[in-house]
């Protein structure tokens, strides 16, 4: 699980956790664990995230269920404005596919890494993240970083339950996620009332 800043480096990274380990558990143990450090945002600022995560407090998922399209003009406004701010949502956290993009491709090690023990891997996963920041910090103009590809995903992203929690645990999120629900809905009604004017 890795965060990544608007110009496309590396600024928190976790790794050593099985492949088929759910990003969002490890966004869990990272949070919750303060011996994983994780560089909580600041009040008012949130990470954004795609649709196999919640809402919670400094974390801002898309709509789900939603469209990334604003062609479509046959839908009530409710709805195409859950599909701008998922539209925009999507454009802002594109940058997050092309570092991948640009890493793994210079990285091609990355491809391979699975003959190794754990470990290894892991240590192979930070270094290469390192050395993608540092090529970055000092060779911005490399074609490699130039966005060749803009595109949006699709948002068709499937929820994935993590380990189960107490019931207290469960409401709490569930809390959690509502305010940062009415956040959400307070971001997507002032970008379509922006829209309007």
């Amino acid at each position: 699980m890795a965060v990544v800043d608007f110009e496309m480096k590396f600024t928190y990274l976790v790794a050593g956790w099985e492949g088929s380990c759910h990003d969002a558990r490890v966004l869990n143990v990272a949070t919750s664990n303060p011996a994983f450090m994780f560089p909580h945002a600041p009040e008012g600022k949130y990470y954004l995230v795609d649709a196999g995560y919640k809402n919670k407090p400094g974390f801002l998922a898309p709509f789900r269920g939603q469209n990334y399209h604003l062609h479509d003009r046959s839908r009530e406004d409710g709805d195409r404005r859950k599909e701008m701010f998922n539209y925009r949502h999507a454009s802002l956290r594109n940058v997050i596919e092309r570092t991948f993009g640009v890493w793994k491709s210079r990285f091609r090690i990355l491809r391979g890494i699975p003959r190794y023990p754990l470990e290894k891997q892991r240590n192979i996963v930070i270094a290469c993240a390192v050395l993608h920041n540092f090529i970055k910090l000092f060779s911005s103009e490399e074609a490699v970083f130039n966005p060749e590809d803009d595109a949006v995903d699709d948002g068709n992203a499937q929820d994935d339950v993590g380990e189960a929690s107490t019931q207290q645990q469960q409401q709490q999120q569930r809390e959690e996620s509502n305010d940062m629900g009415h956040i959400r809905d307070h971001i997507a009604n002032a970008m379509w009332n922006d829209r309007l004017d």
